[in-house]
């Protein structure tokens, strides 16, 4: 969406137009549900926090005490990172993900055959592996930026971190899941 669409939807929703701000649901919640449910690998919690998230952004656009909101998509990740770690605060629960839930994020309206099906979630579940692996931060900026396809200035912003140290963050978590990888990888082949 460009920022010039995205700058005019939210001046109309901050005047109370709920149109608007349906049509900024419709643009972002797949992208927030996907983000939430690779945090916390429950369905029915993931669809909660999801509709949490847009709640919390409809109430903080209409306070007038709020300053003007220069980037929607960072205030709705940020809103999203903030309860999946309030959600892991007050439950301590292990990240799994199951293959029906997997199925059920990937279900688009294209209806792949069953062998695409089986494909990507056979890629999903190696790369679960070894996200699940990293350390959360690690894990986060590798969703935000190549599975969301935000950019390093947006994911800076989400993660309240300068442009400079989240291009470093970023380095370091892409190093270490390629360091998982080559392990798994010799691993195997040790083992034939």
């Amino acid at each position: 969406m460009s920022k010039i669409k995205e700058q005019v939807l939210l001046i109309r929703a901050k005047n109370g137009d709920t149109e608007a701000f349906g049509e900024i649901y419709d643009l972002y919640v797949d992208r927030i549900y996907r983000f939430i449910f690779f945090k916390i690998s429950s369905h029915e919690e993931a669809e909660d926090l999801t509709a949490e998230v847009f709640l919390k952004a409809w109430r903080y656009i209409q306070d007038e005490a709020t300053r003007a909101v220069g980037n929607l998509n960072a205030l709705l990740y940020r809103t999203a990172r903030n309860l999946v770690i309030d959600h892991y605060r007050t439950s301590n629960r292990e990240i799994s993900l199951e293959a029906e839930e997997v199925l059920d994020v990937l279900d688009t309206s294209s209806q792949p055959s069953l062998l695409d099906q089986v494909e990507v979630l056979s890629e999903i579940a190696q790369l679960e592996k070894y996200l699940t692996q990293l350390k959360d931060e690690y894990r986060e900026i590798i969703i935000l930026r190549y599975i969301d396809e935000l950019d390093t200035a947006e994911v800076a912003e989400i993660i309240e971190k300068s442009k400079g140290a989240t291009r470093v963050l970023l380095h370091r978590s892409l190093a270490q899941l390629k360091k998982l990888i080559e392990d798994d990888r010799s691993k195997t082949d040790s083992k034939t």
